[in-house]
């Protein structure tokens, strides 16, 4: 991966990964403050960025063999905990919690600084190209296990 990508898909750290992201008009309301669905978007870049840095490109998982592989989220838990505002520098953290079968379970935050502003669990299907469950093969079950929490 060439410096150019790392710095655009964040980092991967002991824990998992973190991913720096600047809040912009076009994320907020009238009054200047994140608007809810918005969250959704950071948390989704904050896991996909997470897959380019464990190397595992979602195109590339698709067309690897005849069934494909394909991530979907299952379920989201989100917990509002503080707003964000306009220009804020927010930090997305990703960490793996399960990996295995067909499914992953990914815990996110949202901080400004220090300050804890979402927490989300998310509980990834892994499924083929036609939609069915799929199991999670043991290598990419461990990339994510060797990033979690």
């Amino acid at each position: 991966m060439n410096s150019d990508n790392f710095l655009l898909s964040g980092e991967l750290t002991d824990h998992g990964h973190r991913l720096v992201q600047r809040v912009y008009y076009e994320d907020t309301d009238f009054s200047g403050v994140v608007y809810h669905a918005r969250y959704l978007h950071f948390l989704e870049r904050g896991r996909t960025d997470y897959l380019r840095c464990l190397g595992c490109e979602q195109s590339a998982l698709l067309a690897a063999d005849e069934e494909g592989l394909v991530f979907v989220v299952h379920r989201m838990e989100i917990d509002f905990k503080q707003p964000a505002r306009m220009d804020d520098v927010l930090t997305i953290t990703t960490t793996t919690e399960k990996a295995g079968g067909a499914k992953m379970v990914l815990v996110q935050e949202i901080r400004r600084g220090e300050t804890l502003l979402i927490a989300a669990k998310v509980v990834i299907a892994v499924i083929n190209k036609h939609g069915r469950p799929r199991r999670l093969p043991e290598t990419i079950a461990e990339k994510f296990l060797g990033h979690g929490a």
